[in-house]
């Protein structure tokens, strides 16, 4: 017989999200703006700081959605189930998730048009303009967002799952991994012709889906064992923790190992070494990311830690734009054999995509109406400085 819906109970916010949020777009940039490095630098002797940056910050993309089902699963979870939560829901996705994704798929498509291929003629880019908007294709980093569109359809689904079977999310890390793994073995061994653009769909981050719904409503009650502080340790903590930031550690930088070995010397490994690895190294990331930001909101400076908020509050925008910044800053390469000016002109790439970026969504924020349309909905000013948990806010 199935449990009862868990009653309603109102949760506190949660600002340390916000940290988790600055930290993850960080980790989004240092990849983007060292992805060129990566093949342009091979041969310098710090190779091995462009591919650590380039790989072990590869923490983006798998925060974010643990992130976002966390949030979710959180603020709905005690509330019921009904049509009204579920247009509530699906309104607010589409107006500040799907048309800005819209907007900028035909804003990155328009320019490249015009970069690449003025000939091409308007049915032609039209057609495949819908083709890349519907695979989430319209620029590289636009995935992400497609990505968590599927998993918008599918929530209601496991939201009234886990309220109607409650014993069901003890389940869920478990199945989580399962669906991901079951994916990636039958596209790799089950099908004659495998999925085209793997990563490009939802079954792949299952892991950090479920794993952000399991925290997101057993949080209340696990927190004691997320939050490092000294009234929280026991003998049993004390080992947990210790554990997990060791395997952290090791598996972020075996994984920075693989792509050293394969980049620089050409070695081979089986691909699904490198799923393992990833999908080891993005799990604990999401539960030490947690774990550093209660920490950093205890022992940074308040000026630091508001500032870091306002980063969170406005990742979504942040995420959407910054290519743009790295694109026109590559067309203008720097042209010298000093290799330290090399490696300031990229790590410049990677400072004007953060301060353009931060710069032009904050003006939204700011003095810009209907913002929304572009960035989401994107938190007021007088809210950034004072961050709570809002589903607005941090589900993106």
């Amino acid at each position: 017989m199935a449990s009862a819906s868990p009653p309603l109970q109102k949760r506190d916010n949660i600002p340390e999200l916000l940290l988790v949020r600055a930290m993850a777009i960080i980790g989004v940039l240092s990849v983007h703006s060292t992805s060129f490095a990566t093949v342009d630098m091979v041969n310098s002797n710090y190779f091995f700081v462009y591919n650590f940056f380039n790989i072990f910050m590869k923490i983006g993309t798998t925060s974010f959605i643990f992130l976002s089902s966390f949030v979710l699963f959180y603020n709905y979870y005690t509330r019921p189930l009904d049509k009204q939560l579920l247009g509530s829901f699906y309104k607010k996705r589409l107006l500040y998730i799907i048309i800005p994704y819209l907007l900028f798929s035909l804003f990155y498509f328009t320019i490249l048009h015009f970069i690449y291929y003025p000939d091409r003629t308007l049915s032609t880019e039209i057609d495949n303009f819908i083709e890349k908007v519907l695979t989430g294709k319209a620029y590289t980093h636009l995935y992400f967002v497609y990505i968590n569109i599927q998993f918008y359809l599918m929530f209601p689904l496991f939201l009234w799952l886990m309220k109607k079977y409650p014993r069901t999310v003890k389940w869920a890390i478990p199945a989580g991994l399962a669906l991901q793994w079951g994916f990636f073995m039958l596209n790799k061994y089950g099908l004659e012709t495998p999925v085209p653009n793997r990563g490009s769909w939802s079954f792949s981050y299952f892991s950090y889906y479920l794993l952000g719904a399991a925290l997101g409503i057993y949080y209340p009650r696990i927190k004691e064992w997320i939050i490092i502080a000294r009234k929280h340790a026991t003998a049993g903590r004390l080992v947990t923790w210790i554990v997990l930031w060791a395997c952290w550690i090791a598996a972020g930088l075996t994984h920075v190992y693989l792509y050293y070995e394969t980049r620089l010397h050409k070695a081979s490994f089986n691909t699904t070494l490198f799923d393992l690895v990833w999908n080891i190294h993005g799990v604990l990331t999401a539960l030490v990311l947690m774990q550093i930001a209660f920490i950093i909101s205890k022992k940074l400076p308040k000026a630091l830690i508001k500032q870091m908020a306002r980063l969170g509050a406005l990742s979504f925008g942040i995420y959407l734009i910054h290519p743009v910044f790295l694109l026109f800053y590559r067309k203008y390469p720097l042209d010298t054999g000093t290799a330290w000016l090399l490696h300031l002109w990229y790590l410049g790439g990677f400072v004007l995509a953060l301060i353009g970026s931060w710069i032009v969504v904050g003006f939204f924020a700011r003095y810009v109406p209907f913002n929304w349309i572009a960035f989401g909905n994107l938190p007021k000013p007088k809210k950034i400085s004072q961050p709570v948990l809002p589903e607005r806010q941090l589900d993106a």
